[in-house]
């Protein structure tokens, strides 16, 4: 099964609150499918591509960005590390695995920061080029707990009041339940192998036959 816009491959996304277990998540994913011989991209957004990963850097660390800057900072990144990076893992038949993409940024800029979601939508389409995952990962966790997780991060977007952080997370619940045929909810506060072993049992039916057990 090909991602939509792609010749070929699998594009597997990973969306969550802070202290989720996206990275890790994503990280077991990819070993998973290394030790079965799959060809697979590990990336993440923002970053991923040189220019992007400067971008992170803004994104991650200037207190000083705009909403509005913040939205096409992102949007910026995601249209280099598609165009550069994951169109052409896909077209090669790889599997990709993106730790965060496009409905980050609903989430974080349209809900938490209460921007226009019609308005991010068109900037994510312009940035994705038509490009839309074909599995999304949500690891849902309370965000008291996920909050918890990552107290020694420095990082601006965790340092946002919680009710920041819970408008992001109504955000992403929303979002999945618009298009349940792609996201996939997952407790996060589940033991880490009962995550991925939901994770695999959803990724495992993309894949040619004789590699999903």
């Amino acid at each position: 099964m090909a991602a939509t816009g792609a010749t070929s491959g699998v594009f597997i996304t990973f969306e969550g609150g802070e202290g989720g277990g996206k990275s890790r998540q994503s990280r077991a994913l990819a070993r998973h499918l290394r030790r079965r011989g799959i060809p697979v991209l590990l990336t993440r957004e923002p970053g991923g591509e040189p220019l992007a990963i400067r971008l992170r850097r803004l994104l991650k660390g200037n207190s000083t960005l705009t909403p509005e800057a913040e939205l096409l900072l992102f949007a910026a990144s995601r249209a280099q590390l598609t165009s550069r990076i994951i169109r052409p893992a896909l077209a090669e038949g790889r599997v990709v695995v993106c730790d965060r993409y496009a409905d980050s940024t609903l989430a974080y800029q349209g809900y938490g920061r209460g921007m226009d979601t019609e308005a991010i939508r068109a900037a994510n389409c312009i940035a994705m080029g038509g490009l839309t995952p074909d599995i999304t990962v949500l690891l849902d966790v309370p965000t008291e707990v996920g909050l918890a997780r990552k107290h020694t991060d420095d990082d601006r977007f965790i340092r946002e009041p919680p009710p920041f952080h819970k408008r992001v997370r109504q955000g992403y619940l929303e979002l999945s339940h618009l298009e349940p045929q792609r996201w996939l909810v997952v407790d996060a506060l589940l033991p880490e192998k009962e995550v991925a072993r939901a994770v695999w049992a959803r990724v495992a039916p993309l894949l040619p036959k004789r590699d999903r057990l």
